[in-house]
Parts: C-alpha cells; sequence; structure tokens
C-alpha cells in the first residue's frame, strides 16, 4: 500500500512512524512534512490547502491512500478534491469538518442528536457577549467559533479578559463552565461504524500546575488509571455513535477521525468540542500503544469497511508525552535555533523513547535541524506504568538542546502517583 500524509505537525510524524512499521505499507510520503518526518517518509512540497494540488500528487505518486492530518486543509476541502480523484482518503469532507471549523455548528449537531454538552449562547455583537457572560458568571468560558490551532479559548475569572476575547471574535460561543477533568477520546468512523480508540488526557496550559496561558497542548498520556472502566461504551453510545448517526440524517457524513473532547463533571460526561482529526499532542500516546497496523484500519474507514475489522489491539503499557516548545510560546515565538541531542536520545532509549518533530526544519541541504514553530517537539515513552513511562521521557528531554526552550514538568504527574 501507498500512503501519502499530508501535514507536517508532530501528529503527522506520530502518524508517518506508525505506518512506517506496518508491513502493509510499501511506500510512505508526506506532504509538506517536517526534518523528523524525512526520516520515515519521502516529503514533497505542497500547499496543504490546495485540494488539486494534493490530488494531483497524490495521482503522481499512485497512492492508495491519502491521510490528511490537520484541520484547516480539512475544513478547505482537501479531501473532496482527493475523493473527487478517485483516490481513497482518511479524512471528512469539507462540510462535514465544520463539526470542527465551527463551535455554533457543532452544537447544533449536537442538539439534534441528542448529546450531553455544556449550555451555550452564540454572540456576534458587543450586547450579546455582556448578556452571555452575565448569564453563566465567572468563571467565563468564551471560544472563538472558528478555527484557531488550540488557542481560541479563553477560561477566566476575568470579565474584561473574557470580555475582550469575546468582542475580539467575529462569531463567538459563550458556554456555561464544565467540573471534573478533561478526556480526549478517538474514534474512526467510516460514517455509519464507529470505532473508538483508548482515551487519553492533554494538558493545555503553557505552565506546571495548569498555570499560565493557553496552548495548542503541552503533554499527554494514557491510559487513564483513574477513569471508569465504562467510560469508552458510555460516551460511544451516548456521544460518538449518536453525532455520527445525525450527520448521517443530514446528508452530511462523517468519515475519518472524529475526537471528542470531554469533561466528566458532576453531573457526568460533557462534550466540551469535537475536532475533525486526529488532535495533538494526544495522538502521540495513543499511537505508541495501538499494536493493530494503523494503515488498514484508515483504509477501511476510507473505503467504508470498518465494519469488517478485527477489534483493535492494544499495548497494556502507558505512554506518556512531553512537549518541548520555543522561547516564548504560545506568543510570539523564537525560531531558527539550532536542536541537539536528537541521535543520544535515539541512541539512548529506543524503542521505549522517541522524539517526534512539530515545528523544525532543516538548515540547508546536510545541516542542523533548527526550531520552526512554537511547539518544536514532542518527546513521547511507553514504560510499564505512568511512573516508567514519565521517567523515561523526562531523561529524553534532558538530552535535548534548545536555546530558551520550555516544557511542563508535570506531565501525567498526579496520575503516576494516584495509580
Amino acid at each position: 500500500m501507498k500512503v501519502l500524509v499530508i501535514g507536517s505537525g508532530a501528529r503527522e510524524h506520530a502518524l508517518c512512524r506508525s505506518m512506517s512499521l506496518d508491513p502493509d505499507v510499501s511506500a510512505l510520503h508526506c506532504a509538506p512534512g517536517n526534518a523528523g518526518i524525512a526520516e520515515v517518509a519521502e516529503l514533497h512540497a505542497v500547499d496543504a490547502l490546495d485540494g488539486a494540488a494534493v490530488a494531483a500528487l497524490a495521482k503522481k505518486l499512485e497512492a492508495d491512500l491519502v491521510v490528511v492530518g490537520p484541520e484547516a486543509p480539512l475544513v478547505a476541502g482537501v479531501a473532496d478534491a482527493v475523493r473527487d480523484a478517485g483516490i481513497p482518503v482518511f479524512g471528512p469532507s469539507g462540510e462535514a469538518a465544520q463539526l470542527e471549523g465551527s463551535k455554533a455548528f457543532a452544537k447544533d449537531v449536537m442538539a439534534g442528536a441528542g448529546v450531553p454538552t455544556a449550555r451555550s449562547y452564540v454572540c456576534t455583537t458587543p450586547e450579546e457577549v455582556d448578556e452571555a457572560l452575565d448569564a453563566f458568571g465567572a468563571p467565563y468560558v468564551v471560544k472563538d467559533d472558528g478555527l484557531a490551532a488550540g488557542k481560541g479559548v479563553v477560561v477566566t475569572d476575568d470579565i474584561e479578559l473574557a470580555r475582550a476575547h469575546g468582542r475580539a471574535c467575529e462569531r463567538v460561543v459563550i458556554e456555561e463552565f464544565l467540573d471534573g477533568p478533561e478526556v480526549s477520546l478517538f474514534a474512526i468512523t467510516d460514517g455509519e461504524t464507529v470505532l473508538p480508540l483508548q482515551p487519553a488526557q492533554d494538558f493545555k496550559r503553557a505552565l506546571d500546575g495548569d498555570e499560565g496561558p493557553n496552548t495548542g497542548g503541552m503533554g499527554a498520556y494514557s491510559p487513564l488509571p483513574w477513569a471508569d472502566p465504562k467510560l469508552v461504551q458510555e460516551v460511544l453510545d451516548t456521544v460518538l455513535q449518536p453525532t455520527v448517526d445525525e450527520m448521517k440524517r443530514r446528508g452530511t457524513p462523517f468519515s475519518g477521525l472524529l475526537y471528542a473532547g470531554l469533561a466528566i463533571t458532576s453531573r457526568g460526561v460533557r462534550v466540551i468540542e469535537f475536532n475533525a482529526r486526529f488532535g495533538d499532542p494526544e495522538t502521540q500516546v495513543v499511537l505508541a500503544r495501538l499494536q493493530t497496523p494503523l494503515a488498514g484500519v484508515l483504509l477501511a474507514s476510507a473505503t467504508g469497511t470498518l465494519a469488517d475489522l478485527e477489534p483493535l489491539r492494544w499495548s497494556d503499557d502507558a505512554a506518556v508525552t512531553v512537549v518541548v516548545a520555543s522561547h516564548n510560546y504560545p506568543d510570539t515565538p523564537r525560531t531558527g535555533d539550532p536542536i541537539t541531542g536528537l541521535d543520544e536520545v535515539a541512541a539512548q532509549d529506543a524503542p521505549y523513547a522517541y522524539v517526534l518533530h512539530a515545528g523544525t526544519k532543516r538548515d540547508g541541504e546536510n545541516g542542523p535541524v533548527v526550531s520552526a514553530g512554537g511547539r518544536v517537539l514532542s518527546v513521547t515513552a511507553t514504560g510499564g506504568d505512568l511512573t516508567q513511562a514519565r521517567e523515561r521521557a523526562y531523561a529524553a528531554v534532558a538530552c535535548i538542546g534548545l536555546d530558551g526552550s520550555q516544557h511542563r514538568t508535570d506531565i501525567a504527574a498526579k496520575a503516576a502517583a494516584e495509580s
């Protein structure tokens, strides 16, 4: 099977790494990719938002499967262009990807499907913003309706900060605050059958103790030893399957990866948001535990044959990923700094710890790997339990040199201490 992955982040590196180990994958390509992905896949220059260009590349490569990684190309309809070219593609249509592209649309779908979620208002004027904030009170939850790369949500007790964010958005969703821990649960679907993966928990705040600004994610872990063993089945029955069924009923079937961001509240499971693709950094830990070859599962989604698959197989090991970010992230990050220690991680800890590249590039054809974004690397490790996985992940982080870099030191710490 020849596979083309679209994207350039740690999520795409995790996908490529998994498929590079798949015996059914005969050729692996990625566009545009990054310095780390280049070690496992052949890179190609392409505008990931240009559906015609992506489809043309897939035809040129004679790809048997195209996997569209990021949300922006999905919302832009890149998967539609590939499908129209007659090539199986893992990822929803542009219309179905509005589950992530518009929080107001997602709320409407959830209402139609009877999915439990936070009460909310959709606001388009300053007056509506003020009324909604007054109605819910603190803590205030203010979400940009459109795509914001994981940083469009403000949760604060500061009414002025909440008001400023709400007024800065063309359309904004303001909702009640949901108490309780957050969980990410992915599901692969072909528009009818829904195949849930293992849950993970990520860490959105930039600093230890969940302090600092919201980010795209500073780390994650799986499994969740504190979670109810029935959680996955409950979410499948009350959230995932009803949503897929509702999308089909509306004439916009959803095929690809449906990501449910959940709050385990005192009143039960509630959906915080949907994403239309693998989440970063949770993908890194979920795929680290998946033993079933990945490419065949994604192809089954793309071809409508998920119901024919055997149950997925999972490792009992735990996985932890720690994000190494650039100086000044999540504000304007500094880029172009050399990264050292990557070979040391590979030599010291393989196969238990490895580095997945996000914002990196090679400085010249044979030059050093340098930072090229805010979140630069995801250092991922597995172990017999969360404590061992954490130790291996942080030992690997300690090998890496990146001037001015930052990372959280408490990823999975509480869950490991309590398990």
